[in-house]
C-alpha cells in the first residue's frame, strides 16, 4: 500500500513538471471582464497576464459620426506595452477561429505570433475579414469599463456622451510601457471642456478611488484627459505646459501622451494630465483652507480663480469688471458655510487685482510680477485664442514674506495657440487684428479691445501686458528664462541646463508618433474644420543674436496634410514667433548679472578665478557691485573657496556651488 502511494505520488510530481501545452495553457491566460460583450476578437495590452481589464477588440475605421463603411476590415490598435511579435487573442466568437496560424477555440485566449502592419486572413462567425495591427509608442494606456454605466444597459461612453453632466463609475487599467498594471477603479468620469464639448473626440474628468501615478506623473486621484481634436499636432497643451515648467510658472500641469480605451474600444491618441485642482498641482490651496478651526471663516486665506466667459449658473463664481471669476477652489456647495462669503472675498480681491494692472498701476502690491509675466509671455508666444477670456488660471496664495498675492498659473488649454486657430474673423477684424496666423506681430494687447482705434483693453491678460512694472521685466525674462528653453527645444546646443522636463521637439515627436498614426487611422481627420488655419507653407524665421534681427528664410518650406508635418508645423511656427518676440525684447534688453562673474565682463571665465584670488589677497579689491556675483557659495564673504569654485565650474567638475553661469534673481 505504500508501495501504490509512493508510486502515485512520485507520478503526479513528474506530471506538475512537464509543461502545459494547448488549450490547457489558455487557461492560465486571462479574459476579458463583463464589457467584452460582443462576438469579436480581443487583444490584451500584456502578453501572459491575468488581467481582465486592459483589453480591445478589434474594430473597425469610423468616420466623425462613427460610422463604418468596412465592417470586414478590422484591426489592433496595441499600446506601447504589447511585446513586439506577440500578443494575446481571446475568441469571443461561439467557434474556434484561426489568426496567423494559431487556432484559437472559442471563449479562449491564446499567444499569436505577428507583425506590425501587415494584414492577416480571418474567419469568424462564417465572414471573412482582414486584420491590421498597429503599434503605439505613448507613455502610457488608459482602460475604463463599464457596460451599464445608467443602470439601464447603456454602455459608459454612450451614456457619459450624452450629457456633460453625466457621471458613472468604472473599472480599468492604467499600463505603463514596460507592461504594469494598475486596476485602481475609477470613482468618477464625467464629459469636460465648453466649446470642445461638441465636437465628436471629447474630454473627460477621471477621479480614481485612491492616488495613482500616471507614466511616472506625481501620484494624485484627478485627472484630465484631454482628446486634442482641433490640434493636428495633438502636442500643442503638452509642448506649452511643459515649457511653462521650464520658464519657471508655478503651476504647470504634469502630462503625458496616452492610448485611451474603453469599453474594448479604441477611442484615439489623448493627452492625460494633472487636474487644476488643489493638492499635489497647487499645494498652498485646499478646500477647506479659508476656515479656522472653529468654523469661522479666516481674514484672508488662499484661493484658485478662472478667468471664463462661459460660466453659467451651475458653475461657483463671481462677476467683476465685466468678467466672469469661477472660484476653482475652495469649491464650495450652495448651503455650506462661507459660499457666500468666499464669493464676496474673490470679487474683492480680484476687483483690486485688475485695477492694478492699469499701465501705471501698483502692480507689485498684489501680484507676483515674475509669475504674471510669463502667463503673458506664453500665451503672446503661442498667440491663445482664448487669451485672458478662458482657461485663464490665477492662484491667490502668500509669497515668502507671508504677503497675500496672485500668481500666474496654472496654465492650461492652448490648443487653439501656435497658428492652429484662424480666430473669429469679425472679432479680429472689430480691434484691426490681420495677421493673427501668422508668427508676427503682437497679440495680447489686442485681445479684448472695444474696437481698433481702442487704446486699451478690458481683457485681464491684455492689461498685464501693458502694466509698466511687467513691461520692465518681459525682456529679461524672455531672454533669460524662455530663449534658453526654447533653444533646448529647438536641438541647439546651450550654456546653460534646463531644470526641467521639456524635450526637444524630436523627442516629442518620437513619443507621440506612432500613437498618432493609430489616432489617424481609426478614423480620426487631420484637418478637422473651417476653424484650422491653413498649415501649407512657412518662411521660417531664426533670431541672429549678433545683430538681434529675426532672419526669414527666403525659401517657404511646404507641408503636406500628415502627422509629421503638422507637428513640425506647430513647432516651426513657435520658433519662427520666438524669433520675433526676441527681434522686439532686443533694444530694450540689459542682460542680469551672473552669478560668477566677478570682474563684471558679462561671462564667467579663468579671469574671474583670478580676480576674486587677488581680492581675497587684497591685492585689487572688487569693487562692491562685483561682491554678489563674486561670492558664489553665498555665505556673505568672497573668499579663495568662491574661486575654486568657479574653477571647478570652468573645469566641468562638481561644486557645491549652485548656478554659477547663470542669471542671479
Amino acid at each position: 500500500m505504500k508501495r501504490s502511494l509512493l508510486l502515485l505520488l512520485t507520478l503526479l510530481l513528474i506530471a506538475a513538471m512537464i509543461p502545459i501545452t494547448g488549450a490547457a495553457a489558455a487557461e492560465d491566460k486571462g479574459t476579458p471582464s463583463d464589457f467584452a460583450a460582443e462576438p469579436a476578437l480581443y487583444v490584451h495590452a500584456v502578453s501572459d497576464s491575468a488581467d481582465s481589464q486592459a483589453w480591445q477588440a478589434w474594430q473597425s475605421v469610423h468616420d466623425e459620426d462613427f460610422f463604418v463603411s468596412k465592417s470586414n476590415e478590422k484591426y489592433f490598435f496595441l499600446p506601447s506595452s504589447a511585446a513586439e511579435n506577440t500578443v494575446d487573442v481571446y475568441n469571443g466568437y461561439n467557434e474556434a477561429v484561426t489568426l496567423n496560424g494559431v487556432s484559437i477555440a472559442a471563449q479562449t485566449t491564446e499567444s499569436v505570433p505577428y507583425a506590425a502592419d501587415t494584414a492577416y486572413t480571418v474567419t469568424a462567425a462564417g465572414e471573412n475579414y482582414t486584420l491590421k495591427i498597429m503599434n503605439s509608442n505613448a507613455e502610457g494606456a488608459i482602460y475604463i469599463n463599464n457596460p451599464d454605466a445608467d443602470g439601464a444597459g447603456t454602455d459608459l461612453m454612450s451614456y457619459l456622451n450624452a450629457d456633460k453632466s453625466n457621471s458613472a463609475q468604472a473599472t480599468g487599467a492604467i499600463v505603463t510601457p514596460d507592461g504594469k498594471i494598475d486596476n485602481t477603479a475609477v470613482k468618477k468620469i464625467k464629459g469636460r471642456g465648453n466649446t470642445s464639448w461638441a465636437k465628436p473626440k471629447k474630454g473627460y474628468n477621471i477621479t480614481y478611488d485612491k492616488k495613482v501615478s500616471i507614466a511616472g506623473m506625481e501620484k494624485n486621484k484627478k485627472y484630465s484627459i484631454l482628446p486634442n481634436y482641433q490640434d493636428d499636432s495633438l502636442s500643442r497643451n503638452r509642448i506649452l505646459y511643459d515649457l511653462s515648467d521650464a520658464v519657471g510658472l508655478p503651476y504647470a500641469s504634469d502630462s503625458r501622451y496616452v492610448d485611451f480605451y474603453v469599453n474594448g474600444f479604441y477611442w484615439g491618441s489623448y493627452l492625460m494630465c494633472e487636474k487644476v485642482e488643489p493638492g499635489s498641482l497647487v499645494p498652498e490651496v485646499t478646500d477647506d483652507g479659508y476656515l479656522n478651526e472653529d468654523g469661522s471663516i479666516k481674514e484672508d486665506f488662499a484661493f484658485i480663480a478662472e478667468v471664463d466667459a462661459s460660466a453659467t449658473d451651475g458653475d461657483y463664481y463671481v462677476t467683476t469688471n465685466n468678467m466672469k471669476i469661477t472660484i476653482k477652489a475652495p469649491e464650495i456647495d450652495p448651503g455650506e458655510p462661507g459660499y457666500d462669503e468666499v464669493k464676496a472675498y474673490v470679487k474683492t480681491k480680484f476687483s483690486a487685482f485688475y485695477s492694478a494692472t492699469s499701465p501705471t498701476g501698483n502692480l507689485s502690491a498684489v501680484a507676483d510680477i515674475p509669475s504674471v509675466a510669463k502667463l503673458y509671455l506664453i500665451n503672446e508666444l503661442g498667440k491663445n485664442w482664448d487669451s485672458g477670456v478662458s482657461s485663464t488660471f490665477f492662484t491667490y496664495r502668500q509669497d515668502e514674506n507671508g504677503d497675500y498675492k496672485f500668481y500666474g498659473s496654472p496654465v492650461w488649454d492652448y490648443d487653439n495657440s501656435l497658428g492652429n486657430a484662424t480666430g473669429v474673423r469679425n472679432e479680429l477684424r472689430n480691434i484691426g487684428v490681420t495677421d493673427y496666423e501668422e508668427y508676427t506681430g503682437w497679440w495680447c494687447q489686442h485681445k479684448g479691445k472695444s474696437s481698433a482705434t481702442a487704446k486699451r483693453s478690458n481683457n485681464i491678460i491684455a492689461r498685464i501686458s501693458q502694466n509698466a512694472t511687467v513691461k520692465n521685466a518681459l525682456p529679461q525674462i524672455w531672454f533669460e528664462k524662455f530663449m534658453p528653453a526654447l533653444h533646448h527645444f529647438s536641438g541647439a546646443k546651450i550654456d546653460r541646463e534646463i531644470n526641467t522636463d521639456l524635450y526637444t521637439k524630436d523627442a516629442y515627436f518620437d513619443l507621440i508618433n506612432d500613437s498618432a498614426a493609430m489616432n489617424y487611422e481609426s478614423g480620426w481627420l487631420i484637418n478637422t474644420g473651417s476653424w484650422i488655419a491653413d498649415h501649407s507653407t512657412l518662411y521660417k524665421a531664426q533670431y541672429d543674436s549678433a545683430t538681434q534681427k529675426m532672419v526669414v528664410d527666403t525659401a517657404a518650406t511646404h507641408y503636406d496634410e500628415n502627422f509629421e508635418d503638422m507637428y513640425n508645423y506647430a513647432s516651426d511656427w513657435m520658433l519662427s514667433r520666438a524669433a520675433w518676440l526676441s527681434e522686439q525684447f532686443a533694444p530694450n534688453y540689459v542682460p542680469s548679472p551672473l552669478l560668477g562673474d566677478a570682474d563684471m565682463s558679462g561671462a564667467v571665465d579663468v579671469i574671474d578665478v583670478t580676480a576674486v584670488q587677488r581680492h581675497e589677497a587684497n591685492i585689487v579689491p572688487l569693487a562692491e557691485e562685483a561682491i554678489t556675483r563674486a561670492d558664489v557659495d553665498k555665505d556673505g564673504n568672497v573668499t579663495i573657496i568662491d574661486a575654486t569654485c568657479i574653477q571647478r565650474y570652468l573645469a566641468n567638475l562638481p561644486t557645491a556651488a549652485q548656478g554659477i553661469g547663470k542669471p542671479i534673481e
